[in-house]
Order: structure tokens, then sequence, then C-alpha cells
């Protein structure tokens, strides 16, 4: 007759141990938030806005048009 020795794993489970993997998905949770903010924050200072170009406006689309 041969003994098994059962070997309890549970508390190394991330599903049997909520303390550790709550804090685990709030690590997750913020570091993902702090990394679309700065992703976000990157993207509209790539994309910001450089100034009016100079753009020349023919004459018979203004306001008051100029006709030859």
């Amino acid at each position: 007759m041969e003994h098994e020795e059962v070997v309890d794993n549970s508390h190394k489970d991330f599903a049997h141990n909520w303390v550790l993997s709550s804090r685990f998905l709030f690590y997750c949770l913020f570091f993902l938030i702090i990394a679309f903010s700065f992703g976000g924050c990157y993207s509209l200072y790539k994309h910001r806005y450089h100034g009016t170009p100079e753009v020349t406006v023919p004459g018979n689309t203004l306001y008051n048009p100029k006709y030859k």
C-alpha cells in the first residue's frame, strides 16, 4: 500500500487568495490608467495646433467678393 502525499497549493493560487489577486488587479489597473493617460497626453502633444497657416484666398470667395 503506497501513501501519496497531498500538497496543498491553494495558498499560491490566484483564484483562491482574493487579497493578493485584488491587489494585483488594482496595480494592473493603476498602471494601465497611468499608461493610457501618458499616451493620450503624448498624442495630444504630437498633434498639437501649430498656429495659423498662411493661406491665399481667392478674391471671388471673400465675404465681399472682388470681381475682375
